[in-house]
């Protein structure tokens, strides 16, 4: 909205869809690398990183085929030479972490298994770039400790730090961000037509969790929405549950009054006020690196196209 620019519509919600400006392959729960189990035994996405860019291939060549018939076609489908100006948008890696987590994995194990992460993260950007890509705005993992759910099943086993949050999650959370900064030079070096920017969303969001009253929010380790508990969270009674009673169905799990002041929307994501307060603090550059702001990141050397996507 601030760039001007329409939502993008999701590759998977293809019917009705204009696709002219972009398109949004993320699903629910993606992690980077392929979990070796199904949705109902993970609770994660199957459409890991390694299917969304295969959508995005056949989604690129599709696009081409039909928006060379012309028609209503041109309106709805991107121009060839919008993939290489395009700007291409990377947040994932938290369920990478948190899967590990649920397997009941020491913070030891996991790490061991982030080189991993990195090399399938690296190879989906260079494919990326071999299909044209040029320009990349790679965000950080968040405090993976100051997170409800996370807060919730491990608050009696994790110390906190001087904020309230879990410090070993944290760190693993810096540990993962470490590496993936590591990654993000490496590329610099192998892709040299590419502007690549890594963005710091775990500072800004650590500080907007543990110094919400300044910024204006409330109640920062509350679910907005949830049922009962510490937090305001339940895993088996999430946002929307429902009970019957007398033949009748309550929802119990409701919206708290005004979640324009909440950081949390379900003790899982946050809120749209909260989403909104984070990129105003990462679209300006200050927390890029390099610090520049969104609507310059495609910008490299010579490559001076204005961003499309």
């Amino acid at each position: 909205e601030d760039l001007r620019l329409p939502h993008l519509s999701a590759y998977l919600d293809s019917v009705g869809s204009n696709f002219s400006h972009g398109a949004n392959f993320a699903t629910a729960g993606s992690p980077i690398r392929p979990q070796n189990m199904t949705l109902s035994q993970s609770g994660y996405s199957p459409i890991a990183l390694n299917v969304q860019l295969v959508e995005f291939s056949d989604f690129l060549a599709r696009s081409q085929y039909f928006w060379s018939q012309g028609g209503v076609f041109t309106r709805l489908l991107p121009r060839e030479d919008y993939f290489s100006r395009a700007l291409y948008t990377f947040d994932i890696g938290q369920n990478d972490l948190t899967a590990g987590l649920k397997q009941n994995m020491t913070i030891e194990q996991i790490k061991a298994y982030i080189p991993d992460v990195m090399t399938q993260f690296s190879d989906a950007i260079k494919k990326v770039y071999a299909e044209g890509g040029r320009s990349f705005w790679i965000h950080n993992t968040g405090p993976l400790g100051c997170l409800i759910y996370i807060m919730d099943r491990f608050h009696l086993e994790a110390p906190e730090d001087e904020r309230g949050c879990l410090r070993p999650f944290n760190e693993l959370a810096q540990f993962f961000n470490t590496r993936l900064k590591q990654a993000v030079d490496s590329l610099r070096t192998e892709l040299p037509l590419a502007a690549l920017t890594y963005v710091d969303v775990y500072s800004v969001k650590y500080n907007l969790i543990t110094r919400a009253h300044k910024h204006g929010f409330q109640q920062p380790f509350e679910a907005c929405c949830g049922h009962g508990g510490k937090y305001n969270y339940n895993n088996g009674r999430r946002c929307g549950f429902k009970i019957t009673e007398e033949g009748k169905e309550i929802v119990i799990a409701k919206s708290c009054e005004d979640p324009s002041i909440r950081v949390s929307w379900d003790g899982i994501h946050f809120t749209e006020a909260a989403n909104r307060w984070i990129l105003e603090q990462i679209a300006g550059g200050s927390y890029s690196d390099p610090p520049i702001p969104l609507n310059m990141t495609c910008h490299r050397m010579n490559h001076q196209d204005q961003c499309m996507v």
